[in-house]
């Protein structure tokens, strides 16, 4: 079927570029390199990251998750970078279900045990909004969490992502259905 509008963004606006390393108001986004595997572990084996983010890891399937990220930036179907503060990766942040057609992403992040109340979360999520409506054109970023989850709702207000609304009984999780909040931020917000 024709579509009527054009796409808002033309495919191939992100794959031509390279994965940049950005700043982050004093920590660094990187792309994963395979020796952040020890790092990717720790998320994934971490207790408060397994209950919002409903995975494990084992070494093996962190290899493949590492490695997945080059394919998936030439695909234009997500970016994902390595937080790193002091040398040390402490996180993650990454672009997920890019659609160029509609010119949106949603956002994921998390943040190890140890880097945690230092605003991390906060500057990798305005760092990749910003590069995200700059540098390939999107007009709109969402972050979804569950509403259980009082510190991502923290992260996101502090970003500038307006709450629209609640997605009742949207995500399974280990202790059952959770309701989700539904967090955006438009390239037209201060």
């Amino acid at each position: 079927m024709p579509l009527l509008v054009e796409p808002s963004l033309p495919p191939g606006r992100m794959a031509t570029l390279s994965q940049p390393m950005l700043d982050a108001g004093g920590i660094l986004l990187r792309p994963w390199q395979r020796s952040d595997r020890p790092a990717v572990l720790a998320g994934y084996a971490d207790p408060a990251i397994q209950r919002w983010h409903c995975r494990s890891m084992t070494a093996d399937e962190a290899d493949d998750w590492i490695g997945s990220w080059a394919g998936r930036w030439r695909q234009e179907t997500g970016a994902g970078w390595a937080v790193v503060d002091a040398s040390e990766v402490v996180g993650q942040v990454s672009l997920r279900r890019l659609d160029f057609r509609d010119g949106w992403a949603e956002v994921s992040y998390w943040v190890l045990p140890a880097a945690r109340g230092r605003r991390i979360a906060t500057r990798a999520l305005s760092a990749v909004t910003a590069w995200s409506f700059v540098a390939i054109g999107l007009h709109r970023v969402e972050l979804n969490h569950s509403t259980a989850n009082m510190a991502s709702c923290r992260v996101a207000q502090a970003a500038g992502f307006a709450m629209e609304g609640t997605k009742r009984r949207e995500a399974l999780h280990a202790d059952g259905w959770h309701d989700m909040h539904l967090h955006a931020r438009l390239d037209t917000d201060d």
